[in-house]
């Protein structure tokens, strides 16, 4: 237990400490959107394109574990999607955003400083992965939905390419697309190039989640305290379960990529679910939902890692 203290107590003081920092006034949104800004269009495509350039592509591409990841978080998104639905009596654009909180996780912020220092090498690799299944299939089909749901603006072709355009142009999806392209072609980075591109890799994880924490403070629930904890349970307890399932009728993915898939599904759901809850007037509640899953998250991803090392020590 102490083991596992010592890999998630580190994560949620970074976490802790950027609440404190916003809290107390020192830095204020508009610096702490500045940092995320950084990380998001800096640091995590040069951690991309460090690991994913300086491997094979047969060792950073596993179909197997983006097959499993995205058939466990597809089954979570259609099962939050019909529970919203069916059972909640919500609209196409509750029903799309409840499903994307449910099954998209934070994979850059919370998931690879988590799988990084639970496991090590491996994280960016599962990252990677990750981002592509969350920013190629599930965003985009969850925008799309919503967008149905709000019907306005252009038909569907219209929602489709600005959805796609936005992607295209998101610099985590460049740096995926350039490590691959460097690996795939076999390309050396010139030790020029690779310092600051290694010196921005790693400053990634830390920044991440300061701006986690001081984005987290002042947040406010206002009554949705029921939508939240379902949203939130369903993302870290179910996502992680469906993800472990697809896993196990997946049997020949290595066993340290299977760990690195559940705990990157242990995350809570991405940082910025209030800000594209809302254009649906969803803002409230995805905030909540937010705050409860991060704060959460401390004694789910606790329990993961217990499993999984009572598991691998078995």
């Amino acid at each position: 237990m102490l083991q596992i203290f010592q890999i998630t107590a580190p994560i949620f003081l970074l976490i802790g400490l950027g609440y404190a920092a916003a809290m107390s006034g020192l830095l204020s949104r508009e610096q702490v959107r500045g940092i995320g800004t950084f990380v998001i269009t800096f640091a995590m495509p040069a951690l991309l394109i460090k690991t994913l350039g300086s491997s094979p592509i047969q060792q950073t591409m596993i179909p197997g574990y983006l097959l499993a990841y995205a058939l466990g978080s597809l089954a979570t998104f259609w099962l939050a999607f019909a529970v919203s639905r069916w059972l909640r009596r919500d609209g196409l654009s509750g029903c799309a955003i409840n499903a994307m909180g449910m099954s998209v996780s934070n994979s850059g912020f919370i998931g690879y400083p988590l799988v990084a220092a639970a496991i090590g090498t491996p994280a960016v690799l599962g990252m990677a992965m990750a981002m592509l299944v969350e920013n190629l299939l599930l965003i985009p089909m969850a925008l799309v939905l919503a967008e149905a749901g709000k019907q306005q603006g252009g038909g569907l072709g219209t929602v489709l390419r600005m959805t796609f355009g936005r992607l295209l142009r998101n610099p985590i999806i460049v740096g995926i697309v350039i490590g691959l392209g460097v690996s795939l072609l076999g390309i050396e980075i010139p030790p020029l190039l690779f310092k600051p591109i290694d010196m921005l890799a790693g400053v990634a994880a830390p920044l991440a989640l300061f701006v986690i924490g001081a984005g987290l403070f002042g947040m406010q629930a206002r009554g949705v305290w029921f939508d939240a904890a379902w949203i939130a349970a369903g993302k870290l307890i179910l996502h992680p379960l469906a993800v472990l399932l697809a896993f196990m009728l997946l049997p020949d993915v290595d066993p340290v990529m299977k760990a690195v898939g559940v705990l990157f599904a242990c995350a809570p759901m991405l940082s910025i679910f209030p800000i594209l809850g809302q254009r649906f007037g969803l803002q409230d509640r995805c905030s909540a939902t937010l705050l409860v899953a991060t704060s959460l998250s401390f004694l789910t991803i606790s329990v993961a890692l217990l499993l999984i090392g009572n598991a691998q020590a078995a």
